[in-house]
């Protein structure tokens, strides 16, 4: 079997349909003895440039290791799929299991983010006690 990377948009209207659409793809992947490596759900994020009037969709990264045919048919619910703005499917030479760039930064701005939250709750206990003096 071979390793496929797999982005795919939503239309931004679509999104709550996302965990149902990874579902079906992730079960169509694994009921023909397919491994899903990797599966990142980015969340809402504007484009590059207006797609038919759309300036944001849903972005979902999937890492796969299954046969031709499953790739074969995912094309085929992704070309036929309204919700599904646009679709990249790239064969790799091995499985990849770690954050992708996308992921890592998000994690290094949320820890970021929570030492700032931190910082300036610490701040505030400061001033309440320093006015309560």
């Amino acid at each position: 079997m071979r390793h496929y990377e797999i982005v795919f948009m939503v239309h931004p209207d679509q999104s709550e349909q996302v965990p149902a659409m990874i579902e079906r793809y992730t079960g169509l992947v694994t009921e023909n003895q397919g491994q899903v490596h990797r599966l990142e759900d980015w969340g809402r994020r504007h484009l590059a440039y207006p797609i038919d009037k759309i300036t944001k969709a849903h972005y979902v990264l999937m890492n796969l290791e299954c046969p031709e045919n499953v790739i074969s048919e995912l094309e085929e619910i992704f070309r036929y799929n309204d919700a599904v703005i646009r679709n990249l499917i790239v064969r790799m030479n091995e499985a990849v299991t770690e954050p992708s760039p996308m992921k890592a930064s998000e994690s290094r701005e949320d820890r970021r983010r929570d030492d700032r939250d931190t910082r300036q709750e610490e701040s505030e206990e400061q001033t309440s006690e320093d006015t309560a003096e």
